[in-house]
């Protein structure tokens, strides 16, 4: 028989053991080692059973067990304990506090996904996973940070093989009371709930849902809820899983829907509004719209103009851009945005303004389309890439919003981003850190102590991961043959599947074709004989999910998971479905070496390396994303690209075989030479022979010591507040000052420049003190004479741009020099001057270019305005 209903009933505790109900409510468990060892140690069994999940636990604990549990003293001591650190972990200043009154009292964060635990499968991938990351480093740091999302019904998607290797999605549909959340209400207790207007007459109403990541609250819109008609109630049904009319309108419910829920829950719990307002990729670039609806809204006090509106907004928000190709980029048709807001999204701001943020007036743009991203740049008044590689692939991609600018100007800077070291470092590591120098947290100078430990400690603790692995793939393994249909019969090969002492590498991530997942599998012969090597073996443990709509994906997959179905190298190959973090938190500890083999430059950072680093894996890597940045030749392998114009089949072909090269004559020799570095030049001795391969541990010392803090999301946390989130908080409290006298100035000379601008033009340049020879130190004096039209000297930078000239007069290695105004010449035309000095030798050019000025602008791109001579 089946239920008619089903519903989650809340364990009632004991008051010595009240402290465990907060302990599993916060999701600081995940990541707090103590925490989730005390769950554990309660009930081992129920432990395991439960998924490691302490909503779960608890609720499976029988009262004859609570009660045993709070006549334990030794237990109810360490839950008293935790407890207590727990609050003062959420009350106590930490780094961010000492930043004083410059720093932001709220920032609101966006994303569409967190990768927060495996009990909360709100993530597909990077995305979240690094959204995850955010949060958690943010509640370490005290970074006062509100997450907003949506609660997915049926999350992302459960993968299984069918029996000829082909993927297979399923959806378990998710209870929101069995999950780590609580409802935002309403003081009578009613659901609080925001409501967007949909075309036709319908609504779209949505539940709040709260999670608590350590101090960072993360608010969740739910849209299956009573009031709404079913086709609105699948609004969150599936992350990623609709396309046009759905994926829009999440996109809407994320945004301006997100804004909603914040104004709620500052209403509620009397938290500070937001000071800024962090669009985490393009998915809930609409927030920018809401926010600007509030300002231009005639209910309010002082109701702004568009112009207006738009500048306050701005000033206070960033956006990340986490895509280094344009396919993956959300894009609508301009009618279908259109159709949405004509409902009544935001009746007070024009439909034609929100049409032009999404606009792709650009040269090679589709006029037809609404872009996520271009609307997310539009709305921000600073905007990052997530690696050096990838802000320089922004640039250029995003160059078309800038005009007349060269990509290197294009206003979007880099934060690379990190992974939370508390979650990804194995609990066997962080044991051996505080026991061999008294350090838990990569940050800590004490971590570099690393160089004075045994190098045959560091190898026995290898050891042991990769045994952990092997331990948890086998288990893994036999349960994906077992949804395959084998027999338990057919399986016996199943318990002997790799060897504790053969070179691991690991490669694990999303399956676009780009990532090249079966790059690997170009030559099968080779790839053979390398994990077949008589003396220096390999072996691969491969996890990945494709999207459910990308055939192509699906494919790869099946190629890949016929060759590991070979039983001649099945012992020494496998494939993992259903890739999560419960997996990840296995497989990055155990991988020696970790495998990432992207199209360069389509990587926009791919973090999987960083986990392993911080483990003591080496990354063997094309030079992509972080890893083009932080590779220095001693913390792994840089995989050679092809990059001599050769067509997609031939650059596969010649990566292929250098990846196939240095597995074969570097990376696997090094893992199994053993000799001593003492050892004579004429070899090494039996007795100098200790079975510890000295080179590659040395490599582990190195990346433990210097790549851990660089990959580390607190140093990643510490970027954006820095670079990004306190300079947005100055702007955005200018903006504001004197009920919005700083945002309507602006906008009021925004408007002025955008209607002179067209009249602006260097009418002619000419130079003094050039001899006929010029040598390095001369002087150069620059003169421009400039026609402003109706704008004034004070509204524009005129600036004299010099470098290394090309045969096509193209400059480069430019620095730049600012003229003055050294003559009225009347009716808005102005001599300009400056000098500049000859600073090389070789070609030697410049140029003079006017560009708009004004104290509030973050660059001097940010306009789009300028003027070549």
């Amino acid at each position: 028989m089946k239920a008619i209903r089903r519903f989650t009933v809340r364990t009632v505790l004991p008051s010595s053991i009240a402290p465990l109900g907060k302990l599993a409510g916060n999701l600081r468990w995940s990541w707090h080692l103590p925490t989730a060892r005390l769950f554990h140690d309660i009930n081992p069994e129920a432990w395991e059973a439960s998924g490691h999940d302490p909503v779960q636990f608890l609720g499976s604990v029988t009262r004859e067990q609570l009660q045993q549990i709070a006549a334990s003293q030794e237990l109810v001591a360490r839950i008293q304990d935790l407890g207590e650190d727990l609050d003062r972990y959420l009350t106590e200043p930490r780094w961010y506090q000492s930043l004083g009154e410059d720093a932001p009292k709220s920032i609101a964060y966006f994303s569409p996904e967190y990768g927060i635990s495996a009990v909360l499968p709100q993530y597909s991938g990077g995305l979240g996973i690094l959204a995850g990351d955010h949060l958690k480093a943010a509640s370490d740091l005290g970074v006062p940070l509100v997450g907003v999302g949506l609660l997915y019904q049926a999350g992302y998607f459960k993968q299984s093989l069918s029996r000829d290797a082909w993927q297979q999605e399923t959806y378990p549909v998710l209870d929101p009371d069995g999950l780590p959340l609580t409802l935002l209400r309403e003081e009578d207790g009613t659901a609080a709930s925001v409501v967007l207007p949909l075309p036709n007459g319908r609504e779209l109403r949505a539940h709040i849902w709260r999670a608590d990541v350590g101090r960072v609250p993360l608010l969740l819109l739910d849209s299956n809820v009573p009031g709404n008609d079913e086709a609105a109630r699948n609004v969150t049904d599936r992350l990623y899983g609709g396309g046009g009319d759905q994926r829009l309108q999440q996109e809407l419910l994320l945004g301006m829907g997100g804004v909603k829920a914040l104004r709620i829950f500052q209403r509620l719990m009397g938290s500070p509004a937001p000071e800024v307002f962090h669009t985490n990729e393009g998915h809930a670039g609409f927030l920018g719209i809401e926010r600007i609806r509030e300002l231009m809204d005639s209910s309010n006090e002082q109701p702004m103009s568009w112009e207006e509106a738009l500048t306050a907004g701005r000033a206070s928000t960033v956006f990340t851009t986490h895509t280094p190709v344009p396919a993956g980029i959300d894009r609508f048709e301009r009618a279908q945005i259109q159709h949405f807001f004509d409902a009544g999204l935001a009746p007070s701001v024009p439909i034609e303004r929100v049409l032009e943020l999404g606009a792709e007036n650009y040269e090679g743009g589709d006029a037809s389309k609404f872009n996520m991203a271009v609307m997310g740049l539009r709305l921000a008044q600073r905007a990052n890439g997530v690696a050096k590689l990838h802000g320089e692939v922004s640039r250029e991609m995003f160059a078309g919003l800038w005009p007349g600018f060269d990509s290197r100007e294009v206003p979007i800077t880099s934060v690379t981003n990190g992974v939370h070291v508390p979650t990804w470092v194995d609990p066997l590591i962080a044991d051996f850190a505080r026991e061999s120098f008294g350090a838990e947290s990569v940050l800590d100078p004490q971590w570099a102590r690393v160089y004075d430990v045994e190098d045959a400690d560091i190898w026995r603790l290898r050891r042991i991961m990769r045994s952990n692995l092997i331990d948890d793939v086998r288990s893994r393994l036999r349960a994906s043959w077992k949804k395959r249909g084998a027999a338990d019969a057919e399986l016996a090969w199943t318990d002997n599947v790799l060897d504790p002492g053969v070179l691991t590498i690991g490669f694990a991530r999303r399956v676009p074709t780009y990532k090249r997942l079966t790059l690997m599998l170009r030559d099968p012969d080779r790839l053979k004989a390398l994990l077949l090597h008589p003396t220096n073996p390999i072996q691969l443990v491969i996890a990945g999910k494709s999207h459910p709509a990308d055939e192509q994906g699906k494919r790869m997959i099946q190629d890949l998971v016929r060759f590991t179905d070979d039983p001649e190298v099945r012992h020494r190959i496998v494939f993992l479905p259903n890739y999560d973090i419960a997996m990840a938190r296995t497989l990055f500890p155990g991988c020696d070496v970790w495998l990432n083999n992207p199209l360069r430059p389509l990587e926009a950072c791919g973090t999987s390396g960083m986990k392993s680093a911080i483990n003591g894996g080496l990354n063997l890597s094309v030079l992509d994303g972080w890893w083009d940045e932080m590779y220095d030749g001693d913390n792994g392998w840089a995989i050679p690209t092809a990059n001599n114009g050769a067509s997609a089949d031939e650059r596969d072909d010649i990566e292929a075989a250098a990846l196939y090269d240095l597995i074969e004559e570097q990376v696997a020799p090094r893992f199994y030479s053993t000799a001593h570095p003492s050892a004579g030049a004429a070899g090494p001795s039996a007795s100098s022979n200790d079975g510890v391969p000295h080179q590659w541990v040395a490599m582990i010392k190195h990346t433990m010591a210097k790549l851990g803090p660089a990959v580390s999301a607190e140093r990643m946390l510490q970027d954006y507040v820095g670079q990004l989130y306190q300079p947005a908080c100055r702007s955005g409290r200018l903006a504001v000052q004197d009920g919005y006298s700083s945002a309507r100035h602006m906008a009021s000379w925004r408007s002025k420049i955008k209607d002179g601008w067209s009249a602006v033009q260097v009418e002619h340049v000419d130079s003094l003190g050039v001899t006929e020879e010029p040598q390095i130190g001369d002087s150069l004096t620059v003169n421009a004479y400039v026609s402003l039209g109706s704008l004034g000297p004070d509204d524009v930078s005129v600036e004299v741009v010099h470098g290394r000239a090309s045969e096509n007069d193209d400059l480069s290695e430019v620095a730049v020099a600012e003229l003055r105004v050294s003559e009225d010449l009347g009716r808005g035309r102005f001599l300009f001057s400056g000098e500049i000095v000859i600073d090389h030798s070789g070609s030697f050019g410049y140029t003079v270019r006017v560009l708009p000025q004004h104290e509030s602008l973050a660059s001097k791109a940010e306009l789009g305005l300028v003027v070549n001579a």
